[in-house]
């Protein structure tokens, strides 16, 4: 098997040269490998040492404490705790793949109380737990800190970044390791971060080209099946050169994709337009309100001598509404338009996000746009 393994080497190697200059992607970043993944664990902790920022009174932080120092001997209740230089805060972590007991990982601590800021506190000791409840490493250290908050007499505040939030790099000792099936399964099967038909299809063939006929089958859009060496040693080396290949992705889907909320338009570069006219205006209407005041006179007559008086404020509403119509602006799609097309007649009419959006809702309504309209 080792000598089939040198074989394979020289095999990759002489196709590597032989692409250099191609444009195409390596398995390892179009690719995961099934089971080599990270797993994401969880505690909740204390800091001390804050100057002041805390959590003051909270209850949570009160009963933390005491519940911390009595594991120390000290007899006393939650309510002789002040907790203005202490804060409540949930500590979190990713295990990567294939990390060993007694390595070593960063560890971002967040507020979950009344703590304006984290700066220059402590982490104590906090269990890091997995989903399964079990713990896999224990978290504590000095905190770094980006931003910074400060408060005057009078009410003010400045904020800058987010204070409430801290790293400890390093500050995690992993306790446990995760069992992995990577060594354990005959078989490995890759799954790409794009499922596409023809990519896996690609992928499966270039991995055959190499390695011989049948060491690779693509069983769907995302998942491609490689055989491996039963030998961890031969398996870690195999990965290596498997996922240096270089395959060429099949073009994507034809998509346009639109953000509602930001006004972002992203169009795909095979997407097409058949043979359509849009028109493109606005109407703009303003209303305004405004009361015309008017003084009234009454007639007094005293002595038989008439005169007249200021008499009540008379407010009348007064609106004044005006229509502008802008002049329609039409452009004509031919068949088989390319995006850059789209792009110059939508850059042509200078219409708004909003306008955009309209005009590829229509033109998918009227079943001119060849392409999948996505709305996030």
């Amino acid at each position: 098997m080792l000598g089939r393994l040198c074989v394979y080497i020289i095999l990759v190697a002489s196709c590597f040269a032989s692409t250099l200059g191609v444009r195409a992607d390596r398995l390892k970043d179009m690719t995961s490998i099934a089971g080599v993944r990270s797993n994401q664990i969880v505690g909740y902790g204390l800091v001390v040492g804050l100057a002041g920022s805390g959590d003051g009174n909270a209850v949570l932080t009160q009963q933390a404490l005491q519940s911390m120092i009595s594991q120390f001997g000290v007899v006393t209740s939650a309510g002789n705790m002040n907790g203005k230089n202490a804060a409540s805060v949930i500590v979190t972590a990713e295990l990567p793949p294939f990390i060993k007991p007694g390595q070593k990982l960063d560890v971002v601590v967040s507020t979950v109380g009344q703590a304006k800021s984290l700066r220059g506190g402590t982490l104590l000791m906090t269990p890091l737990l997995g989903a399964d409840g079990e713990t896999y490493a224990i978290a504590q250290g000095n905190l770094m800190v980006g931003g910074l908050g400060v408060a005057g007499g009078d009410g003010s505040s400045l904020t800058v970044n987010i204070p409430t939030v801290g790293r400890i790099p390093g500050g995690g000792i992993v306790e446990r390791m995760i069992e992995t099936t990577f060594l354990k399964n005959e078989n490995l099967l890759l799954n790409l971060h794009q499922g596409d038909f023809s990519t896996s299809t690609r992928v499966a063939e270039a991995i055959n080209e190499i390695f011989g006929a049948g060491v690779a089958t693509a069983l769907d859009s995302t998942s491609v099946k490689v055989r491996a060496p039963v030998n961890p040693a031969e398996k870690v080396s195999f990965v290596s050169l498997l996922e240096n290949i270089q395959v060429d992705p099949d073009r994507p889907k034809a998509k346009v994709v639109v953000n509602a909320r930001t006004g972002t338009i992203v169009i795909g570069g095979d997407v097409r337009v058949l043979p359509a006219v849009v028109t493109h205006g606005s109407l703009t209407v303003r209303v305004k309100e405004d009361q015309k005041i008017t003084q009234t006179q009454n007639l007094v007559v005293a002595d038989g001598t008439a005169a007249t008086a200021p008499g009540e404020v008379v407010a009348t509403p007064d609106t004044t509404i005006e229509a502008n119509e802008e002049l329609a602006k039409a452009f004509v799609f031919d068949p088989g338009v390319e995006l850059s097309s789209i792009v110059d007649a939508l850059n042509a009419v200078g219409g708004t996000p909003s306008d955009l959006v309209a005009i590829l809702e229509a033109l998918r309504e009227a079943g001119s746009l060849r392409a999948e309209l996505i709305i996030i």
